[in-house]
């Protein structure tokens, strides 16, 4: 009784584990992208630097709490906007600073010259936005927040001085954190959150087809990082060898029994014979390919293996195994398609998995990419996968080119605007196009001035939409360039 119970308890904790990180793995792919980055960190940058600029004004008389507003629409605006207009300390910290010496000039030449009556004056408030404005703009500090302080420095009674002192003082402590989390955070989220740039970088290559190109691009993606290697890997069909090792033994006929098999049943000698031929079989696949990983060890710098394993034959089961028992978290194998022009029953197995997949349709016989295309749908985490496996094996120096279609003009700055979140994320050399025309088209035209297209396998879409608009590498078939098909794995 009592180990039926303990069972149960096991059973539960492994599905509360499971859960636990599924829900994790779906929290980090949501947080990937940039705009659901930037929101959570308004909601938990914001409110803390708020808290300590309020315990700063409890502790001391030089921040006034007149200049919170102005001071939280700013900090929104910094860590809403890294990469905006605004977002600079220069203009954050000296567009609020010069708002408020500006009202404190209006105020005191109101002041001078017997226009501020009672109350706040009318004539102070049109000065500080006059001189607010001429003053931004001469020095390029013009920013919201600037006229905010222009107003409230007029009803800080006697306080202008102090008012002015916690504005630089509040304004300064805010863009120095913003500063410290948008150059160690922020514009590091690449190595941080997005999985492909810290991993793949053990990467198994079904050689059932024997195609070196596709060899070549893995160890080329293996070998951006210091701890990639390549696991090249073959079946033997057993059952082929054994039918082969039987044909000869019936052509053979009789002249076994005078070949001196020794002591022993015939079924022993069929078996001895057997595996002599699997063994042989085995041997002759791991030669070849061993002479291949010493290329591959001796062109690019990385460690080279080589699986051989006697099977029924290929299958995604065999591959995704070896994938795992190798610690391989990358798979790129060639580009095959069934009788529907649809992708391969074996490559379709592979995407059912937790490992990143790449199918590669080789056109040439490149062993070196010096320009690449990535054509995106969006900033997800595939589009990510594709910018970084095409920085790999882009000779280094070389532009990588982005791409993106729209159906209409209205979609342009809204595309423009997701490219330069793609690629702000990473180091290097791009440039971006938005076309206002179908993947197809565009890419035919583009594509003899490339040596890979990237593109996404479709599967993180509906099924009813697949239907509605066929995946982009269907469309691709004729292109004049390799193409590579690029598969997130969903982490269970």
């Amino acid at each position: 009784m009592l180990e039926g119970v303990r069972a149960r308890i096991h059973a539960l904790a492994r599905r509360l584990r499971r859960l636990e990180r599924r829900e994790l793995d779906a929290f980090l792919r949501w947080v990937e992208h940039t705009g659901n980055l930037l929101h959570l960190s308004v909601l938990v940058f914001v409110p803390l630097l708020i808290a300590m600029v309020t315990w700063l004004a409890n502790v001391t008389a030089v921040v006034s709490f007149l200049l919170f507003p102005p001071l939280a629409a700013g900090t929104y605006t910094l860590f809403s906007d890294p990469e905006g207009k605004y977002a600079t300390p220069w203009k954050f910290v000296g567009g609020m600073t010069v708002g408020a010496c500006c009202g404190w000039l209006a105020l005191a030449l109101t002041t001078a010259i017997g226009l501020n009556g009672g109350g706040i004056s009318a004539s102070g408030a049109a000065l500080s936005v006059l001189f607010t404005g001429a003053c931004t703009w001469a020095l390029d500090l013009e920013e919201p927040g600037a006229f905010s302080t222009a107003l409230l420095i007029l009803v800080t009674g006697n306080a202008q001085f102090a008012y002015v002192l916690g504005i630089v003082v509040s304004s300064s402590f805010v863009a120095v954190s913003f500063v410290v989390w948008r150059a160690r955070f922020y514009e590091q989220r690449a190595r941080y959150l997005y999985g492909t740039t810290g991993g793949d970088d053990h990467v198994l290559v079904p050689m059932e087809d024997g195609d070196e190109t596709v060899a070549r691009f893995a160890a080329s993606i293996a070998s951006a990082h210091d701890a990639g290697k390549v696991v090249l890997f073959d079946v033997v069909d057993e059952s082929a060898t054994t039918r082969g090792a039987d044909d000869r033994a019936a052509d053979a006929g009789g002249d076994r029994s005078t070949a001196g098999l020794g002591s022993g049943s015939s079924a022993e000698g069929d078996g001895g014979a057997t595996a002599t031929a699997a063994e042989r079989a085995a041997g002759d696949v791991g030669n070849s390919l061993e002479s291949l990983a010493a290329d591959l060890e001796a062109a690019y710098g990385i460690p080279c293996e080589v699986v051989v394993a006697a099977d029924g034959g290929f299958s995604a089961g065999i591959v995704l195994e070896t994938a795992r028992r190798q610690n391989c978290d990358l798979i790129v194998t060639p580009y095959a398609e069934d009788d529907r022009g649809a992708l391969s029953s074996f490559i379709r197995g592979l995407f059912d998995s937790e490992i990143d997949v790449i199918a590669f349709r080789s056109n040439g016989g490149r062993r070196r990419w010096q320009h690449s295309l990535v054509a995106a749908r969006g900033a997800g985490d595939t589009a990510r996968a594709m910018l970084d496996f095409a920085i790999r094996v882009t000779e280094t120096g070389r532009t990588i080119s982005v791409l993106t279609c729209i159906d209409t003009e209205s979609q342009r700055r809204t595309a423009e605007s997701t490219l330069a979140d793609l690629v702000d994320a990473f180091s290097g050399r791009f440039e971006t196009h938005v076309a206002n025309a179908t993947v197809q088209s565009y890419l035919s035209r583009v594509a003899p001035r490339y040596d890979v297209l990237f593109v996404g396998s479709s599967t993180d879409r509906s099924a009813a939409s697949r239907f509605v608009s066929p995946p982009t590498f269907r469309k691709l078939r004729d292109l004049e360039s390799d193409v590579a098909i690029v598969h997130r794995g969903r982490h269970r």
